[in-house]
Formats: structure tokens, C-alpha cells, sequence
């Protein structure tokens, strides 16, 4: 038997051209990830890095800005493992852009919301006129990291609300 009957043929699969996503998704990312540039430089940033520096509401907000456009996703019925991308590219930018100051440099820096719509851009299945809904498993694995991520979100407001008790019961000295 030859060696060629023996090793499985790849079959290359053709390359997929990036989809056309609605409009007001391509606006939305440009708001939250881009919309100033600082002068004499090609660095952008957005809302996202202004809206995160009031603590504790700003990032719970973009963080909700984030689920929406993990819900397109359903929407243009990416793949699952994408849509579990796209939630973790949220986590990330919520549990780093929790962090006063620093964090808000993070989130300037890590677009998680122009990662998304690339990635959706990349992995949808159907066109924009198309995406009018998602079928029902994809809704409940989108619920399940949404789910995920508010448990994340309650769990560091709690963090927080203990950290905060703690300090006010122990003041440091120099108070």
C-alpha cells in the first residue's frame, strides 16, 4: 500500500471573507473603544476608558454595553467556542478595568468591545439581513457566561463592600 493511500488527505477549506455586521454594532465600537484620538499619535480610546473611571458603575456599564454585543453573536449565530471568546474577552476587560486608574489605561488599551465585533465579523454564519435571531442553545450558552460574568460582577462588589467595612472599622493611622 502507498504512502499516500495511507495518510488522510486535508482537504483545505475555503477561506471565509469576513461578514457584513449591521451598522449600528460597527457605531457602538467605535464609541466604547475608539472614538478620541490623541493628537499627534494613531492611539484611540473610548467611552469605555471614561465611563470605567467611576468606580464600581462605570465598568458594570460597559460591561453591559459588552453583553450586547455577545447577544449579536447569537444573533449571527457565530460558534460557540467564539461566543465563549467573545465572554471571556469581556471578563478580562471587566476584572482588569475594575482596577482604579490602572484599570482604566487597561481598558483603553484592550478594546474588548472592537475585539468582539472583529471576532464576529470573522465567524459569522448568516448576513446581517439574516440575523434575526439565534437558535435556542446558543441563547442558553450566552445566558450561561452572562450568568458567569454577573456572578463575577456581584462577587467583586462584595470584595469590595468587605474590603470597604474593613477599612472603616480599622482606619489607618494616618486618618
Amino acid at each position: 500500500m502507498s504512502r499516500q493511500a495511507i495518510t488522510p488527505t486535508l482537504e483545505k477549506r475555503p477561506r471565509r471573507s469576513p461578514a457584513e455586521i449591521e451598522d449600528s454594532l460597527e457605531q457602538l465600537s467605535r464609541w466604547m473603544d475608539g472614538l478620541f484620538r490623541i493628537p499627534g499619535t494613531s492611539w484611540r480610546f473610548g467611552l469605555d476608558a471614561l465611563v470605567g473611571l467611576i468606580p464600581g458603575v462605570g465598568d458594570t456599564a460597559t460591561t453591559l454595553v459588552g453583553f450586547y454585543v455577545l447577544a449579536a453573536g447569537v444573533r449571527y449565530r457565530v460558534p460557540k467556542v467564539t461566543l465563549l471568546r467573545m465572554g471571556l474577552n469581556i471578563a478580562v476587560d471587566y476584572v482588569f478595568g475594575a482596577i482604579p486608574f490602572v484599570g482604566d489605561l487597561f481598558d483603553a488599551a484592550w478594546k474588548s468591545n472592537k475585539k468582539n465585533i472583529e471576532l464576529l465579523r470573522q465567524r459569522a454564519t448568516v448576513s446581517a439581513a439574516e440575523a434575526d435571531k439565534g437558535r435556542t442553545s446558543d441563547w442558553l450558552f450566552v445566558g450561561l457566561i452572562m450568568g458567569v460574568l454577573l456572578l463575577l460582577l456581584a462577587g467583586s462588589l462584595a470584595v469590595a463592600a468587605f474590603i470597604l467595612a474593613w477599612i472603616i472599622r480599622h482606619p489607618p493611622a494616618i486618618f
